[in-house]
């Protein structure tokens, strides 16, 4: 079974109901009162819009990292994995056209205002003490959902989290194989990825492969869309020189951070820094060097993910297909 799983539309749009509080008994053109907010548009004395920055992508690009070296200034802070982006996934509004959907095209105003308020007032929630501070995003997982949260939060800096797609395939094929640390941290679920991992890999690389073109693409797509502070951070620069890059990262975004405590953060989390019994083939942290694939995949599986997401590959990593592998 595939580890990319997701709820049916009408899942979705009843957790959607639920959760933003449309009920079928609000009167027909009525809308919920507004959540109170500060001037900068977020919930009273929480987190303001403008002082979000959203990081989307993929898995195992290198966003547990970078989140944790964004989370090192003063006055700054991380909501890691809310996964809202899983719940505003467009591609389900479309299947759905009459103007009764919750999600109808013609009401497009109402409900996203109703999604700002929804992840305002949950970060907000979650993080009382940050008023006026920086909250960075780790939401690589809901980069489905990203295009409509930036729509929403036009406010909101958006960092592109770009890798390899063949190294974060290998990376994907390490964690799930038997032993696995998302073998062993999703139980079940994570024993029927392993079979796939062990009895047919290349049909697991064939689907993360998808997995990558369908979650970055969405990211990437978003990314062009959003008229407001925006950068693009591949992976390979943040390994070549972390500080240059999170410098030149906060630049773009206009997000002012001491250069000394940067420094410092970049310091403390380096992969050097890491202890070695944590590091290695089937743990979390496992090799962090750029073009490692070439160890770790056959020819037919890079062949395989560089079919499926050469569009990506040629943008990002425009150096062609790799040389034949012996």
């Amino acid at each position: 079974m595939p580890v990319f799983r997701y709820r049916t539309v009408f899942g979705v749009v009843r957790e959607v109901r639920a959760v933003l509080g449309l009920e079928a008994g609000i009167t027909r053109g009525a809308l919920p009162e507004p959540a109170r907010t500060n001037a900068g548009g977020g919930a009273a004395g929480g987190v303001a819009p403008e002082n979000m920055i959203w990081i989307f992508g993929t898995g195992r690009t290198g966003s547990t990292w970078l989140a944790a070296m964004m989370e090192e200034p003063e006055g700054h802070d991380v909501w890691f994995e809310p996964r809202v982006g899983t719940v505003f996934d467009p591609k389900r509004f479309q299947r759905h056209a009459g103007k009764h959907f919750i999600f109808a095209a013609q009401y497009r105003d109402v409900w996203l205002r109703s999604i700002r308020n929804f992840i305002l007032d949950g970060a907000s929630a979650r993080f009382p003490e940050l008023d006026g501070g920086y909250l960075a995003v780790k939401e690589p997982g809901g980069s489905i959902g990203a295009a409509l949260i930036m729509e929403a939060l036009p406010e909101s800096g958006m960092v592109l989290l770009i890798r390899d797609p063949r190294d974060v395939v290998a990376s994907w094929l390490d964690a799930t194989r038997k032993g696995g640390w998302q073998t062993r941290r999703r139980g079940e679920g994570g024993r029927r990825a392993e079979s796939l991992a062990e009895t047919n890999p290349n049909a697991f690389v064939r689907r993360h492969a998808d997995a990558y073109l369908q979650h970055v693409g969405s990211a990437r797509r978003a990314y062009e869309a959003h008229d407001g502070r925006k950068v693009v951070v591949r992976y390979e620069d943040l390994r070549a020189d972390t500080l240059g890059t999170m410098k030149r990262m906060y630049g773009e975004l206009d997000v002012p951070v001491d250069e000394a405590r940067l420094a410092r953060a970049v310091e403390k989390h380096a992969w050097e820094n890491i202890p070695e019994e944590e590091k290695g083939q089937g743990k979390f942290y496992r090799k962090a060097t750029p073009q490692a694939w070439r160890e770790d995949l056959s020819r037919r599986q890079v062949k395989t993910v560089e079919r499926i997401t050469a569009p990506l590959l040629e943008e990002f990593y425009p150096t062609g297909p790799t040389e034949e592998q012996g």
